[in-house]
């Protein structure tokens, strides 16, 4: 096979250099490793990356981050770029929200300390299973072939709730089942137990016959024209992990200390340990986290439809989403007389009186008064968690976005700054990638919005 042709990158902008150094390195990592490995070519990742991005689907094309697809994320690459351009320095980097653990395997890469927390139970197992590439790939091959063993001659359950039958035709879910069966056999407490595990999931999507929105909803009502067969849907998830973790073995430490805990607490960081905070929470654009991984957890097993999620899932995490705070389930008096919520009080509760008011004009009446409320509550606290963890001075990036739930714009980046001062950083800064919500067709409202960097210091 030949080698791939040289990668035609944009134009390098003034005082990009870190940025093409770091190109420059993966795409002669890639050749060395994925060019003459006969297994891996098959499985070989993309090598157009970009770096000045705060898009997940730019993982997608990198090893290991291209496991799993989550909802939620930054380029990798982005953050590599911001710990080159601060070599030199003492760091040592936090991401409160750390998902599917982007931020942690940036780090590792470049040689860097982190901690990443995730309050989602099946997202940090998912994470936890991406820091396992330091397992022995020849192992989680010598696993995965029993398991295909165990699967050939299982016999199927084939007892799942209404929502894996209408997303896998008969024949697929009865393979799929039996190969659960074996990862759940191959559980021995070893990192390649995890990675078979991840392989299995990661498959799910790709094998089943209905289709999938690109925010990771599964839509039963609409069927692929040719899905690949669940075995080989599962023999190239492994074939690309076990090609991944060796190419991982040349280029990263494991470093990162990988936790499941609230960023409104960060309970399991050390006092003054962060140098560098990088991380993007939860927008306040209602999307409920928890449904984003309901296929992957009721075919596990882990909960049998979304109405567990409620205590599974939401209970944990920030309150994002009008699910987390249905009719009578908060004081929303209470809630905006919390004393986190002093910087902008005068602020936020008209806001709140608003949206009380347009929800009961609204079909769908949904709790935007309180999702804002708590979400805000909810992040007050975290600002103050990240004030007590960080070291002096600090920086910290969220990658955020703002919000006008029901037409109400809410100011986020503004908010957020003037809490991260109440909590006791310096000064913030906000600078805009993108425009959002200004192709208006089919859009609920036509208020603009953005998506930026808000950098804290202090």
């Amino acid at each position: 096979m030949p080698m791939a042709s040289p990668i035609k990158y944009p134009p390098a902008e003034e005082g990009s250099d870190v940025l093409l150094r770091l190109r420059e390195d993966y795409e002669q990592a890639v050749l060395d490793l994925f060019d003459t490995d006969e297994e891996a070519r098959g499985v070989r990742p993309a090598l157009k990356v970009v770096g000045h991005t705060s898009n997940f689907l730019d993982n997608l094309r990198l090893p290991v981050h291209r496991w799993f697809r989550y909802s939620a994320g930054f380029s990798a690459e982005w953050v590599k770029w911001l710990l080159a351009e601060r070599k030199g320095r003492e760091l040592r980097v936090l991401d409160p929200f750390v998902g599917s653990g982007t931020t942690c395997l940036a780090c590792d890469e470049m040689g860097v300390e982190s901690y990443g927390l995730e309050a989602h139970p099946f997202v940090h197992r998912v994470a936890s299973a991406k820091l396992s590439y330091t397992s022995d790939a020849e192992r989680l091959l010598a696993k995965a072939e029993s398991a295909f063993r165990f699967a050939r001659e299982a016999q199927a359950a084939n007892d799942y709730p209404d929502l894996i039958q209408k997303c896998f035709g008969p024949e697929t879910l009865d393979f799929l089942d039996r190969f659960r069966q074996a990862v759940e056999k191959e559980q021995d407490g070893t990192r390649e137990a995890e990675l078979l595990w991840v392989a299995l999931v990661s498959a799910l999507r790709v094998a089943s016959e209905a289709g999938t929105a690109p925010w990771q909803y599964v839509l039963p009502g609409r069927r692929k024209t040719s899905p690949p067969s669940p075995e080989a849907a599962l023999h190239k998830a492994i074939q690309m992990i076990a090609a991944d973790i060796r190419f991982m073995a040349r280029r990263a430490k494991p470093l990162a200390k990988l936790r499941i805990d609230d960023a409104r607490k960060c309970a399991t960081v050390p006092d003054v340990w962060a140098t560098l905070v990088i991380t993007s929470p939860p927008y306040a654009n209602n999307y409920d986290y928890a449904d984003a991984t309901r296929l992957e957890m009721v075919f596990m097993g882990e909960i049998r439809g979304w109405g567990d999620l409620q205590d599974t899932v939401r209970k944990h995490l920030v309150r994002a989403c009008s699910q987390h705070v249905p009719p009578k389930s908060v004081n929303l008096d209470e809630v905006l007389a919390s004393p986190e919520l002093a910087p902008i009080r005068n602020e936020i509760v008209p806001v709140c009186r608003e949206l009380s008011s347009i929800r009961l004009e609204r079909g769908g009446k949904k709790t935007y008064n309180n999702m804002i409320a708590c979400y805000f509550l909810d992040l007050a606290q975290t600002w103050q968690a990240l004030r007590r963890v960080c070291a002096s001075p600090c920086d910290v990036c969220f990658v955020i976005g703002d919000s006008a739930p029901y037409g109400v714009y809410v100011p986020v980046v503004a908010w957020f700054g003037k809490l991260a001062r109440a909590a006791g950083f310096e000064s913030w800064t906000f600078t805009k990638l993108r425009d959002r919500n200004i192709k208006w067709k089919n859009r609920k409202h036509r208020v603009p919005l953005c998506e930026g960097h808000l950098w804290v210091h202090g």
